[in-house]
């Protein structure tokens, strides 16, 4: 299939499209969005997902907000701009590329214009350019990922890190996509990844997309193929990563991680730099996301519901893994070895290649 963009801006009808994820692997639905809210709502509720998508996504619809505020001044479009990002920033804690993107838009906001029009011109453009920029970074870590996949790895594979996470391409999936296309004989387990279901319903889709071998596994038999010796690399994305290289990513990474390393076999986080807070000096310090328990409690067997009446659950959205069960740091600017406290701050003074 020819592949489009998670998050889209519409210039001719001024919108923001986004492919409905909660809808796959079923249907493939395109939504439309005139409102910062209803933007806010789709990252809350995962019509989107991923976090360098939702970072978008929160860029667009802050330009929405501008787009279509009813106001008639500067300083009134500003006032409606501070809501849409008080209410963008509060649709999922965990993925600092919300924040990360908010931040640039508010920069933009701030500049000295002359009217509401270049105002909103400058917002749309610079949303554009961080949807563009997502593109080449994701490209960038398929290439340099691409090269730590050996011809005939199978490879375990977390989550969704896709071009669904992303705006096109995805982190650690696209470090898959980029060896398969290179003409490696890949093979990829893929976690489900519960309760969402991420894995089996988004990443076996990509998968199919690209037409790269793959089998769907309970999240708890990631062990079992590790012990057999028959997984060379574990994959998965980051939604946050403090100073010292823990990661935070979709909940079940950390015991994914912990198999791994019992096992010798390699763990690599993908993500672009955007995704570091070198404000925090670990993990412990990452605002962890829980949803709600609906999510974990409402599952059926041949129609009926698997859990006693009045049961409850807990549901947290991540987990963190230590940077020492992380074989390496795979980012746009190069793969990054521990001591990762050492070499991240180092990225961030030289702000180079690694």
């Amino acid at each position: 299939m020819q592949w489009m963009r998670t998050v889209e801006w519409d210039s001719d009808t001024c919108q923001l499209k986004m492919i409905d994820q909660r809808k796959l692997p079923g249907q493939l639905d395109i939504v439309t969005f005139d409102h910062y809210a209803d933007v806010a709502e789709a990252i809350r509720t995962m019509v989107v997902r991923g976090a360098p998508a939702i970072g978008v996504a929160a860029a667009f619809g802050i330009a929405l907000a501008a787009f279509y505020s009813k106001q008639d001044t500067l300083e009134g479009v500003r006032r409606d701009l501070k809501l849409a990002n008080d209410l963008l920033g509060q649709s999922r804690p965990t993925a600092v590329n919300l924040f990360w993107a908010l931040d640039r838009m508010n920069r933009v906001a701030n500049q000295n214009v002359s009217s509401i029009v270049e105002l909103r011109d400058l917002l749309i453009k610079e949303a554009q350019i961080l949807a563009d920029e997502d593109i080449e970074t994701n490209l960038q870590m398929a290439r340099i990922g691409s090269e730590l996949i050996n011809d005939g790895d199978t490879i375990i594979h977390h989550c969704n890190t896709g071009a669904l996470a992303t705006v096109d391409w995805g982190t650690a999936l696209g470090v898959i996509r980029m060896a398969h296309e290179q003409g490696k004989r890949i093979h990829v387990l893929v976690d489900e990844t519960r309760p969402r279901l991420q894995g089996a319903r988004l990443t076996a889709w990509e998968l199919s997309q690209y037409k790269i071998p793959y089998d769907i596994i309970t999240d708890n038999a990631a062990g079992f193929y590790l012990r057999q010796g028959e997984v060379q690399k574990v994959l998965f994305g980051a939604d946050r990563v403090a100073s010292n290289g823990d990661v935070a990513n979709k909940i079940g990474s950390y015991m994914l991680a912990l198999a791994a390393h019992a096992n010798d076999v390699p763990v690599y986080a993908v993500f672009p730099t955007s995704t570091i807070d070198m404000t925090l000096r670990s993990g412990d310090e990452i605002p962890i996301e829980n949803r709600g328990m609906d999510e974990v409690l409402d599952i059926q067997v041949r129609g009926e519901k698997v859990t006693p009446e009045g049961a409850t659950a807990r549901n947290p959205a991540f987990d963190v893994t230590p940077g020492r069960l992380l074989s390496g740091l795979i980012t746009e600017k190069g793969v990054l070895y521990p001591p990762y406290r050492l070499n991240l701050s180092r990225l961030f003074r030289s702000n180079s290649e690694i």
